[in-house]
């Protein structure tokens, strides 16, 4: 019996359909789904192309105009839709291009002869246009050594490295060359090769990449090689029609096809308990985390069970419901449930007909906030240096953090980074007022939201609670506090897929939430991931970024340090364009400067998606105001609304309701005058990271000072 053709889609052929005229890319979605059905057909007129260094390309007309190239072997039963274009662009493209099969790791790979990287730019897509001019350049030769010279072929191979490229990989001596070939790379190759000049070994990056290394390659068998993870970041394999459409239509958005081998490995990889993954900004963990919840709702629930997805805060919530509608068909997101946990615990709670209602903020509620002036008046004024401060920051930090519930734990109770030393006496003379506060609650009927999260975990303990959940996702980890962390390994059983964490110590926003999950009944011992590669943001603004918490300590989510050295942006552009300005009334014309300085630079190729991201709400509604008047549109992101597409709209927006959102241009206003419009806890530098590391390619930050 013949086999059905197996037909597959390359990301360089929606790239380049991406930028189409769209009457025409219907009529090359019309084509596609024929081809498809029957690439065989004798309707479909193969030409070979002349002077192509691939002989198992073609050419294809789609219309009078448009021409499709086609991976079309000798050999096999596949068929790869690479690219379509202008008939004399399309030729163009596929003569120096090949398609070829790595010896070592089984992976098919399409490689840019080196022929053609010495004579014109290297392609890029959308995400690498604001690439520096000297990035562009050929390898120079050098007085340093070579940055690879230690290894051997085969250890080239095994990261990633195309046979053909291997030659041009030994004479890369610096970092910065090598980033001046990433285009010519596979993305595994890429990665692994910055890896080892940072420092790792080959057999360490193997190892983490988790992949089985066949023991003999076949390089002529394309069909097992499209197989592989590696393959599959590079082409979609293609099922029926519904697919085909779907993948067309979302060529804009690669990360719902498209995955880094890491990121697919992460997402669809069956794990024997929990695992967490950590990445900087930009490096995909909430993609891959959506992924896993698709990938757990169809293989790992049942019927009458869901896969939880929660993260910290309410807007974030909206967004990943918004980005699932894209990424899995209706059937599949009926399966997942997506709430914050703030909203799980209220909602878990009032099912259980509890008596307290919960507070979030205690400085919002007029009566926990007598409730806690109340406590202050009982407090020993007689131990020095004691201030209301340091009592709210023990609550927060200490007693909430540990559910710490009476004076004997208290007296036991850890507290590392407090710079108050606390005797026993002192101890004993303080705890009255923290109790006193939590009895001011109780007879009001209420609680603050750690208690409410102690008292859920308490709930689940019962033996005849059972979980409706198979899985939990659980996005911007680094928010959650301890209470938050056991509340989740209450929610569902240790076991296989049960809890999958993502998150990043450097856009931690709350200090009084950092916790430990080793502490928090969540072992994830000898299961913790990184992702190091950031797609969105340009290596010059992540830098930048970075550089704002220097000082800062960050964790790994478990009591370990997370360092900075092998995260890298696989983009380059201007370096963040730094401002200062004397007040609030100054700001809007300087805005509007670097909007005017920025469309000039881009010459009016595209409309960009700019947000302007502020550290107070006063300097929103105050730009906001002035924009309408001088005609501008523009629109403020509420935490309770998705973010419209519409490029044309400049956006306006807190620091808070920012993270998690991208743009093209991001401008950050900082006022250093007067306090953040945010609790205490909140960490300022962190929160300047997030909201520089939302730009894809340009970013600038003005400071407002007072004279």
């Amino acid at each position: 019996m013949k086999l059905k053709p197996k037909v597959a889609l390359a990301q360089d052929f929606l790239v380049s359909m991406s930028k189409i005229p769209q009457k025409v890319q219907s009529q090359i979605i019309k084509w596609s789904v024929l081809f498809q059905s029957n690439p065989t057909s004798s309707g479909i007129n193969y030409e070979k192309i002349t002077m192509c260094r691939d002989q198992n390309l073609r050419s294809v007309r789609i219309n009078q105009d448009w021409r499709g190239i086609i991976f079309k072997p000798d050999k096999g039963n596949i068929y790869v839709l690479l690219y379509v274009d202008h008939h004399d662009d399309a030729y163009r493209w596929a003569k120096n291009r090949k398609i070829s099969v790595n010896p070592v790791t089984g992976s098919l790979q399409v490689i840019l002869s080196e022929e053609v990287s010495r004579t014109q730019p290297v392609e890029k897509n959308d995400s690498q246009k604001a690439i520096l001019e000297e990035t562009k350049k050929t390898v120079k030769t050098s007085e340093k050594p070579p940055l690879f010279s230690e290894l051997s072929d085969h250890d080239l191979l095994s990261l990633g490295t195309p046979e053909d490229l291997i030659k041009k990989v030994r004479e890369v001596t610096t970092e910065k060359e090598l980033d001046n070939i990433e285009t010519l790379l596979p993305i595994e190759a890429y990665e692994g090769l910055f890896l080892v000049a940072a420092g790792d070994t080959v057999e360490q990056v193997i190892a983490s990449r988790e992949v089985f290394m066949p023991e003999k390659v076949d390089v002529e068998d394309f069909d097992k090689a499209l197989e592989t993870p590696e393959s599959q970041s590079r082409f979609f394999i293609v099922k029926d029609d519904e697919a085909l459409i779907a993948a067309m239509n979302a060529s804009l958005e690669h990360w719902r096809i498209f995955l880094h081998p890491s990121q697919k490995r992460f997402a669809v990889t069956d794990r024997n308990g929990p695992i967490r993954i950590l990445g900087g900004a930009g490096t995909g963990k909430t993609v891959v985390a959506l992924h896993r919840a698709v990938f757990l709702a169809e293989n790992h629930t049942q019927d009458e069970q869901k896969v939880l997805f929660t993260t910290f805060t309410k807007n974030l919530a909206i967004d990943i419901e918004q980005n699932l509608k894209k990424l899995c068909p209706p059937n599949l997101l009926k399966k997942i449930e997506i709430i914050n946990l703030d909203a799980w615990v209220y909602r878990f709670l009032r099912k259980q007909k509890y008596e307290h209602s919960i507070i979030f903020n205690y400085k919002k509620n007029p009566t926990a906030l007598a409730a806690w002036e109340k406590a202050m008046v009982i407090r020993d004024t007689s131990i020095q240096g004691l201030d209301e401060t340091f009592y709210r920051e023990e609550w927060e930090n200490i007693i909430q953090s540990q559910g710490i519930t009476d004076l004997e734990s208290y007296l036991k109770a850890r507290r590392v980074g407090r710079k108050s030393l606390l005797n026993r006496k002192k101890r004993i003379a303080i705890w009255p007022v923290f109790n006193e506060y939590r009895v001011q609650l109780s007879l009001n009927h209420l609680k603050e939201v750690d208690d409410a999260y102690r008292d859920a975990g308490e709930l689940l303990k019962d033996p005849e609670f059972k979980t409706m959940y198979s899985s939990i996702v659980i996005d911007e980890s680094q928010d959650f506090g301890t209470q938050g962390l056991k509340l989740l390994r209450a929610i569902i059983p240790e076991g296989k897929n049960d809890l999958f964490f993502v998150g990043d110590g450097h856009q931690r926003i709350y200090k009084r939430n950092k916790a430990v999950m080793g502490q928090c009944g969540i072992n994830i011992r000898g299961r913790g991931r990184k992702l190091y590669l950031n797609y969105r943001t340009t290596d010059e603004i992540r830098n930048y970024a970075l550089g704002i918490l220097t000082g800062r300590e960050i964790d790994d989510l478990d009591g370990g340090i997370d360092e900075n050295k092998r995260y890298k942006s696989l983009s380059h552009g201007p370096k963040p364009r730094i401002e200062k300005t004397s007040d609030l009334d100054s700001a809007p014309n300087l805005i509007a400067k670097i909007l005017k300085d920025w469309e000039t630079g881009n010459k009016g190729n595209f409309c960009p998606k700019t947000c302007v991201i502020a550290s107070k709400n006063k300097i929103i509604n105050s730009l906001k105001t002035h924009f309408e008047q001088t005609g501008l549109n523009c629109t403020v992101l509420k935490h309770d609304q998705l973010d419209e597409d519409k490029p044309e709209i400049l956006r306006l927006s807190t620091m808070h309701r920012a993270k998690g959102l991208e743009f093209d241009q991001v401008i950050v206003i900082l006022d250093n005058t007067i306090p953040l419009d945010v609790d205490d806890e909140d960490n300022t530098p962190n929160l300047i990271y997030v909201s520089l590391t939302r730009a894809r390619s340009l970013a600038a930050l003005i400071e407002l000072r007072s004279q």
